[in-house]
């Protein structure tokens, strides 16, 4: 009995009926791992305190909470960019974690906000969306870079360089969005 191409292609635990699972891909006893995990929810835990604190008020004007929101959402995803090496990877990685965050920020805004309006926004989901907007502007610019520096042997250099491309653009967008707070 000779195999066929397409049964080499499927592992010899399954074709032998005994179905092996595959090692964890993630190893929770690893610094690097704790890194991405946190980068991924530096921005949502950040959002959660803002509005847990002391919610907005306004929502048509950025805030410094606004900026801090859309920088941690920028610099965790640029730290989770930075566990990995590789260009694909470390690209990916950092648009991957910017995406969650800026998914669970609108979240926390939507839940925190207390009151449903008709026709405008409540300032929670206001100020959510123009932090996770801006700061994932960021990540896309941070993506780009992490790529591009992945080569690079040093982690904490391939971070920096990514954090600075993503708050630049973060805070920039954050500006652009919510344009009442430019005023001198």
């Amino acid at each position: 009995m000779t195999d066929g191409p397409e049964e080499e292609l499927v592992p010899v635990s399954v074709r032998l009926g005994e179905v092996v699972p595959p090692e964890d891909p993630e190893d929770w006893t690893r610094p690097l791992t704790w890194v991405a995990a946190i980068g991924m929810l530096a921005a949502p835990v950040a959002t959660f305190a803002w509005f847990a604190v002391a919610a907005p008020t306004q929502g048509g004007q950025a805030l410094p909470a606004t900026y801090a929101v859309a920088l941690s959402l920028a610099a965790g995803a640029a730290a989770t960019g930075a566990t990995q090496q590789g260009i694909t990877r470390a690209a990916t990685a950092t648009l991957g974690a910017g995406l969650f965050a800026s998914l669970v920020v609108v979240m926390i805004g939507v839940v925190m906000a207390g009151e449903r309006q008709v026709g405008v926004a409540s300032p929670t989901v206001s100020q959510a969306f123009g932090a996770a907007a801006g700061g994932l502007a960021g990540v896309v610019a941070g993506s780009v870079t992490a790529g591009v520096v992945a080569r690079l042997r040093e982690r904490p250099v391939r971070f920096a360089i990514t954090l600075l491309a993503s708050a630049v653009i973060a805070a920039l967008a954050v500006g652009a969005l919510l344009p009442e707070a430019v005023r001198a």
